[in-house]
């Protein structure tokens, strides 16, 4: 048998490194068109039905290319993809895989990258390249502080373990419309603080502690993490300053474009709030180093992997935003590159105020699919061509 599974730590590597294979994705079209494996370098891949396999397989063997090539499978939960590799080794394909877990697996990976080792803290991004998202971690004299958690709470629980910390704390930036966050069942289960703005959450159902516009939630003997209200993308946007050098900022900044605020149906009211706030980024230390919530596209990947920049930079890519002085221009923008909003992100809200309860597998579907968080022409253009 030429069959075996394969982990999302391997297809990230494979991705990431450009390396020679056939992706076949064999869900049916729609969900292929809605979320699919992407990374920083083309990749070849074919979307051919499981159930064409079944019904038609001369025709879809005939599709594939040389049988000596390597065949990476996926489809929704690992099943199928396991099946079609039984099909293809029964066809004579010498090199073929199947993604274990599904395409979720693919959509849940968290990528550790080392951003900072600085004497007397280490900060780490965790990238989710399946959502388009990054979670952060800063870790001081044995105790770490997480920023936006992802729902795959272990993770971070284990990531801690292994660094030999404890998790005190955990930050959102605000209540998250595009993804379920990991900050309640990581404060449950491991005690740490859940810090939160009341802008965002004070109608839900959560023990979280209210955040205040310049307060100091960082350690007693290590690098101090300052609170930096930030409103517009949400009343409660939250932004938090590192060491004086390091900002997350959720998603307020992006490196290619900034937070839009129409998620919340508000566009009107929220981005006259956004146009003060970019006003007060437009002001800021252009040193600062930009950690964002979300990427657009890999092609704002440093060369080792990370999704960063200096503020300089960010308001320099997106001048055509930060140079705008007036709110009624401002608010013009917007709305010309306003784009629909993913219908499941009203119940994401919900789950993340704790005030709709939802199974594990009603979780999974309503977390997958790329992030819409962004406002600006790039953005736009982004979803017109994908």
């Amino acid at each position: 048998m030429s069959i075996f599974d394969y982990q999302a730590a391997e297809l990230y590597e494979w991705v990431t490194n450009d390396q020679p294979f056939i992706l076949l994705d064999v869900r049916n079209a729609t969900d292929f068109g809605r979320f699919k494996v992407e990374g920083p370098h083309e990749i070849n891949t074919l979307n051919i039905s499981y159930f064409d396999f079944m019904e038609i397989e001369d025709e879809c063997i005939a599709q594939l290319p040389d049988k000596g090539s390597a065949i990476r499978i996926v489809c929704a939960k690992e099943g199928s993809a396991k099946f079609v590799a039984e099909i293809l080794d029964n066809n004579g394909f010498t090199d073929v895989g199947y993604l274990a877990g599904g395409i979720k697996s693919w959509g849940n990976l968290l990528v550790p990258r080392l951003i900072s080792d600085d004497s007397n803290y280490e900060l780490y991004q965790f990238i989710r390249p399946g959502k388009g998202s990054c979670s952060y971690g800063l870790i001081s004299n044995c105790q770490m502080i997480v920023f936006d958690p992802s729902r795959d709470d272990q993770f971070y629980i284990d990531f801690a373990a292994s660094k030999g910390a404890e998790i005190i704390g955990t930050a959102e930036t605000h209540l998250q419309a595009d993804y379920i966050a990991g900050s309640r069942a990581l404060s449950e289960k491991t005690g740490a603080t859940f810090f939160a703005n009341k802008n965002d959450f004070a109608g839900a159902k959560l023990n979280y502690s209210e955040l205040s516009d310049g307060q100091e939630i960082g350690f007693a003997n290590g690098p101090s993490v300052k609170v930096m209200f930030a409103p517009g993308h949400t009343p409660g946007s939250t932004m938090y300053i590192i060491d004086n050098h390091y900002i997350v900022t959720g998603d307020i900044i992006f490196i290619k474009s900034i937070g839009r605020p129409d998620l919340g149906g508000k566009v009107e009211e929220w981005s006259d709030t956004l146009f003060e706030t970019i006003q007060t980024v437009t002001h800021m230390d252009g040193g600062l180093i930009v950690l964002p919530g979300h990427f657009i596209g890999w092609d704002e990947a440093t060369p080792e992997m990370t999704f960063l920049t200096s503020l300089k930079s960010a308001r320099q890519q997106n001048k055509a935003i930060y140079s705008i002085d007036n709110p009624q221009d401002f608010l013009a923008f917007i709305k010309s590159n306003m784009r629909e909003q993913p219908p499941e992100y009203a119940t994401i809200r919900l789950v993340n105020a704790n005030l709709e309860l939802v199974d594990d597998d009603k979780a999974e579907e309503l977390d997958l699919g790329k992030n819409e968080c962004a406002a600006s022409a790039y953005a736009a253009q982004q979803a017109e061509a994908s």
